[in-house]
This record gives structure tokens, sequence and C-alpha cells, in this order.
């Protein structure tokens, strides 16, 4: 089935589906067709048919790997399934609340169709509902497929059932409403962005999460950005970053930009546990660590924790992050924390639970950093694994053999007028057990982590980025 650009645009959900059914029935032929079929059925789902390679998630890491197999293999049969019918970059996205030039709203939102028409592969957009990995098929809102690979980059989702065991529903979706965090793109940023247009003279109150979460110096970023629209806006009030656990990536690099740059407008606080949120009055109530003046046997202050409150004009809740449910749905082995990490099979994007079922992006269970950049360079290396599979061979990662000096390069913004960035590099090596990544945050030859260079670089790479996924 051939369609032009504008067709494909006028595409709806149910349309998607039925471009699917056009582009798999034919391939059904398959020995695990009928048991695929039974289980799609029992579930109440319309069996579309069967793929080779089916990724779930459009989001950098699904679309890196199906752009990439179709350049390895442009007769390969690839299903992407998305929810979404349009792509919304997080990354860079911070420059948004802070009204940088050029970056609207438009800068951070692509359509599907140029690289669905460009490498050709089938597209399925649909929520995921269930996968029967014995089976192999994914069920989704818009009826169920086969495959004989599946990639998973299905993203976070939110944990706010754990960091707040007492919130009932309402009041979970209530917080979420009224205080986005804003790491899953689309209309948590819209929500963000039109509570700093409407505030009145006060202070920004943002949340660092403990453990993993999404892009480890979002929160850093998003403070400085949001201090550049309350100094250009000439808003009264300071922007207060608490930190549940204590740290700050990018931490050194940060405060010596705000203390540069900002003054005391910007407040880091650590060891701050969010308990409750008055989204009417606009109170946030939490525990804070704070010393005693004792010391124990080590030598160590003694510390202790008090409960307050603090009135806010903005909140940016950031709750804990977790594995999508769709990791759930497949039934995969994770780690036991409150994120849920996918548990590798060495050094590889194989999951350990099931050799057919591959995971990359935030899900991925080696220590590499969460980013827009590691999913891409997992996306490639993915792609290559799953490509030399089904040519009958295997690829090994380089990593395995010699560190990637630069396997995630993370840039942000702490300026605006004039434009200044900070980044980290990570080095991703092969411990023999999992991909780490070590980052070191360079300083400029005048001392400065923060510079004009890098805030082109920033630029850059998002134009880089955007333009090999949807160019």
């Amino acid at each position: 089935m051939e369609m032009n650009r504008r067709d494909m645009l006028k595409v709806s959900a149910a349309g998607a589906a039925t471009i699917a059914v056009a582009a798999t029935m034919t391939g059904c032929a398959d020995k695990n067709v009928e048991a695929a079929t039974s289980a799609a059925a029992s579930t109440g789902a319309k069996m579309l048919g069967k793929h080779k390679v089916v990724i779930v998630g459009g989001g950098i890491g699904g679309m890196t790997v199906a752009n990439n197999l179709k350049k390895l293999d442009k007769n390969m049969d690839i299903l992407v399934i998305e929810k979404n019918d349009t792509f919304m970059s997080c990354p860079v996205s911070n420059t948004y609340l802070g009204k940088l030039e050029g970056m609207t709203l438009g800068t951070f939102i692509f359509d599907y169709a140029q690289p669905i028409e460009k490498h050709g592969y089938n597209w399925l957009q649909g929520e995921v509902q269930a996968i029967d990995r014995k089976t192999k098929v994914v069920v989704t809102s818009n009826g169920a497929v086969g495959y004989d690979i599946l990639v998973l980059s299905p993203g976070i989702g939110y944990n706010y059932e754990a960091q707040f065991p007492t919130w009932s529903k309402a009041k979970i979706a209530e917080v979420k409403r009224a205080a986005p965090a804003a790491l899953i793109p689309g209309s948590e940023h819209i929500i963000l962005e039109r509570n700093l247009n409407n505030m009145e003279d006060g202070d920004v109150i943002i949340t660092i999460p403990k453990g993993k979460f999404r892009c480890p110096p979002a929160p850093g970023e998003r403070t400085s950005m949001i201090a550049t629209f309350m100094k250009k806006e000439e808003i009264e009030g300071k922007v207060l970053l608490m930190s549940e656990s204590g740290g700050l990536s990018k931490g050194a690099a940060f405060k010596q930009s705000w203390k540069d740059l900002y003054g005391d407008k910007i407040v880091f606080m650590p060891h701050c546990r969010p308990l409750d949120v008055d989204t009417k009055n606009k109170v946030l109530t939490y525990a804070q660590q704070v010393g005693t003046g004792k010391k124990d046997d080590l030598g160590d202050e003694i510390m202790k924790e008090v409960t307050k409150t603090h009135k806010y004009e903005v909140l940016n809740l950031m709750p804990w992050n977790k594995s999508s449910d769709v990791i759930a749905m497949a039934d995969l082995e994770v780690t036991k924390d409150t994120f849920g990490k996918v548990k590798m099979a060495g050094c590889t994007f194989v999951t350990k639970t099931d050799a057919d079922v591959y995971a990359i992006g935030d899900v991925v269970g080696h220590a590499i950093p969460p980013s827009g950049q590691t999913a891409n360079w997992a996306g490639r290396m993915c792609a290559q694994e799953i490509a030399a599979r089904l040519k009958g061979g295997t690829y090994r990662l380089p990593v395995q053999d010699k560190p990637d000096p630069a396997g995630n390069v993370c840039f942000s913004m702490v300026s605006d007028n004039p434009e200044e960035g900070i980044r980290v590099v990570h080095e991703f090596s092969w411990t023999g057990t999992v991909i780490k990544g070590k980052g070191h945050v360079p300083k400029e030859k005048n001392g400065l982590y923060r510079s004009r260079g890098t805030a082109k670089a920033l630029r850059d790479w998002y134009r880089g980025l955007m333009g090999d996924l949807f160019a």
C-alpha cells in the first residue's frame, strides 16, 4: 500500500489500524498464527496479522531501531506500535519554558508520516493492552498483532501510588493536573507552561524524585529556564529545587551557573521529601533532613526529619518514576526497586527473560543514563543485533571490547541573553555484568562550566537528532 504525505497525515487511529491489517495479512502463513489468533480472540481483539519485528514505542529509542533496521535491510518486515498520533520531544523542551528564541511548541512536535514514507515500515496507532509472550502476540486498542522479535521501548510511568500510598486515585489525578511532572511529553508541558504564564509574584517549587528517573539533569535545566523566564518577565520570587535524595546531576556546574547568573533567586534544598499538596491553597508539605548539632560515634552530624510547609505559585512535582506498564504486561524479570528496570542478558539489549524480546530506552537494566542520546545509541546497537540475528549471525557490541568515550553527551541550557549551556559526557564500558556509564562535566579554559559554544552545540545536537529521526 502506497500513500503520499498528505494522505498519511489524514490517517486516524482506526485508519492506522487498517494500514497495519493491509500490510500484515499476507504474511500470516506461520505455524504459530493459529495459536496467536486464538490468544487474540480470548481478549476480544481482532487479529490483524503478524510481523517479523514489532517495536512498541515511537519515541527516540523505538524510532531509531525502526529507521536503522530499514537502513540495514530495506525489505525487513517491521511494525511500530505507538499510542500517540504525533511525536513530541522531551529533550531540550525546557527551553520552551524559558522562552528562548525560536523555541516554540512547534519546535518539539513532529508527525510520523515522513519516516514511515521514507523507510517503509508499517505503523499501528494504538495503546498496548496485553502481551502474550507464549503465543507472541501484542494486543492493542486497535487489534492484535503477532511477532517473531519484539522490541520494547515504551518509556516511563509515574509511581505516585508507591510514593504517596495514602493518596486516592482522585487525589493523584488532581495533583497530576495542577502540578504536572512534565517528564512525559504532551499536555504536561503545555499545562506547566500555562501555569508559569499565569503566575503572580511568588515562588516556583520543583521536586527531584529519588531513584532512577528520566533525564537526571532535567530538573536542574528546568530550574535554570524557569529562573530565566521569571527574570525576563520581572516576576518577583524564587525557584526552589527540592531533592529527595540530596543529589543533583551536574551539580557543581549548575550551582556555579546559578550563583553567577541568578544570585539568591535559585535555592537548592537537599533531602526534602514531598508529603502532601494542597492544590487549592497552593501549599506543599514536605519533610526535610536538618542537622541537630550533635555527632555520632563516627563524627558525622546526626540528622532529624522536620515537617515544613511552603506556599507556591507554581509547583512542578516530579514523582518517582517506574518502567512503563507495558513491561509488566510482558512479564519480564525486573529489578526489585521502585523503578523496575528490565534485567538484560549480558552485553546486549536482549532481555534476560526472553531471547525474542529486546528492551531499550528508559526501561533498560544497564547502568547507563536514561537520556535521549542514550536511547539513540542503544537503538542503533539494538538494530545491529537484530539485523545480524535475522541473517543467521550475531553482533557483538563494540563496547564489550572497548569503552565508548562518548556514548552519551547531554547538554543543558542555563541562561538566555546570552545563551549558555553546560554538558556532561558519559563513557560507556562493559563491567562484565552491565554496560555502565561514567560521567564527566568539563570546564572551559576560563574555569567556568558554562559557555556559549555549549549552548550552540545543544541546538546543533537537537537539530541533528530530529533530522535523523524525521527527515
